[in-house]
């Protein structure tokens, strides 16, 4: 069942992508990345390890049980303080909308976080695309990071045992549990990855509407769609989803910060200047 969801997934992104690419890039830059691709790639480097070595660790504390003695157990606390706001969506529960809040949380989530890489890959400079890639970085480290230190249950998990809620994303479409289980654990709630990187894909379309002038409201709704579908669908809280904002905004401006010095031609000029000032 894993292998059917993931071969859906790759068709349909796989589908968006030229689509998008058509719409929003054009083929100016396409054309122009056939000549310099190979110095895109080594300028990029740096930024492209460290996401990856990022996401061996996300993988590496999912499948472990890590150390709980410094977490707090923010469940209940969580309630208290929110209630059952989560639960007023199904009040506006329909078939329709069901089924395009779970099609955003798997298909729009998946295509919202892969075209941006390509598109901004794709702009003479990289700096960009560097920020995006490290900004995606740091979201997995400091979520994996407030994963451990808070361990709450979504409403999916509270409500399952008190109230019938009709959109739950499993009960809706059962087969998305595969998917979700192995990049997920039921305590992975606050705050909501979803909403970060979508939010971080948000804010740089607002940074780049000069460039890419019509993705910028197309990346708007599908961010704000991930958001409000993580409560929809009964698997955030409202304060996840807050607290997903105030970490995208704060991996944004992190990047920003720290980008500009990883390139590989940063470096090696560096290391030629204080060479030949040891030598003088």
């Amino acid at each position: 069942m894993l292998a059917d969801v993931l071969l859906r997934l790759t068709i349909v992104v796989g589908l968006m992508l030229p689509v998008a690419l058509v719409l929003f890039v054009g083929r100016e830059r396409l054309w122009q990345l056939q000549h310099d691709w190979r110095d895109r790639v080594r300028t990029c480097a740096p930024a492209l390890a460290l996401l990856a070595v990022t996401l061996v660790f996300n993988r590496w504390m999912r499948d472990t049980n890590p150390d709980t003695r410094f977490s707090t157990y923010m469940t209940d606390t969580i309630r208290r303080i929110e209630g059952e706001f989560v639960l007023v969506f199904q009040e506006i529960e329909t078939w329709w909308l069901t089924e395009y809040f779970s099609w955003i949380y798997v298909y729009g989530y998946a295509f919202l976080l892969i075209f941006p890489g390509v598109a901004y890959f794709l702009l003479s400079d990289t700096r960009t695309f560097r920020r995006l890639v490290t900004a995606y970085a740091l979201n997995y480290v400091l979520g994996v990071v407030l994963y451990v230190l808070v361990i709450a249950y979504g409403p999916r998990n509270v409500f399952l045992t008190e109230v019938e809620v009709a959109t739950m994303l499993y009960d809706h479409s059962p087969e998305y549990q595969y998917l979700t289980r192995e990049v997920n654990r039921n305590t992975n709630v606050f705050p909501s990855l979803h909403t970060s990187l979508a939010a971080t894909v948000g804010i740089f379309a607002y940074h780049t509407r000069a460039t890419y002038r019509a993705w910028f409201p197309v990346a708007v709704v599908l961010a704000a769609s991930v958001a409000i579908s993580t409560m929809y669908l009964a698997i955030h809280w409202a304060i996840d989803v807050v607290a997903g904002l105030i970490l995208a905004y704060a991996c944004v401006a992190l990047s920003d910060r720290l980008v500009g010095r990883w390139t590989l031609t940063e470096l090696r000029d560096e290391l030629r200047e204080r060479l030949r000032t040891d030598r003088w």
